[in-house]
């Protein structure tokens, strides 16, 4: 073998090495891969079994807590024009409440149920998920220019009234 063919030889084999190595890792960050949806969009297009960041306010009324065996939370996660009941098995954190904006990791049920593996809640009085926020002025509920928006229970409230329920 040449002094040439050996470098062809070892630019081809690197390239080999350097392709299967960037192959794998967006392979690795497609499984990975974690979207933002709102009650709306669920509504919209169903996820299947893909796992999704369902994000919007607990709707007012809906939580229910059962502790026989593990402890298991039912309530409902709404952007103000459509709702979704979600399922977590686990203790919520201690900032969840009603009214209040959550994210759920987790993924749509056969039966229309989302169930969560995690449950996220704000850290603060004036905090919102950007993408919660987003929804929310998308649905109409809340224009930035006319100030800051109202507080979570009236995000309900007028979510519920305009949801027909």
């Amino acid at each position: 073998m040449t002094r040439k063919s050996r470098r062809l030889a070892l630019l081809l084999v690197c390239g080999l090495g350097v392709g299967t190595a960037t192959a794998l890792s967006l392979a690795a960050f497609s499984d990975n891969l974690v979207f933002f949806v709102t009650p709306s969009d669920l509504a919209k297009e169903n996820p299947g079994t893909r796992s999704v960041r369902l994000g919007g306010l607990v709707e007012a009324g809906t939580l229910r807590r059962s502790s026989a065996g593990d402890p298991t939370a039912h309530f409902r996660i709404t952007d103000g024009s459509a709702s979704v009941p979600v399922t977590y098995r686990g203790l919520l954190p201690d900032l969840f409440r009603e009214g209040q904006g959550v994210v759920a990791m987790g993924a749509m049920q056969p039966d229309g149920t989302f169930k969560a593996s995690e449950v996220l809640a704000k850290h603060d009085e004036n905090y919102m998920p950007k993408e919660v926020a987003d929804a929310l002025k998308k649905s109409g509920m809340w224009n930035p220019a006319e100030g800051a928006p109202p507080p979570p229970s009236a995000w309900s409230k007028a979510g519920s009234a305009k949801a027909g329920g």
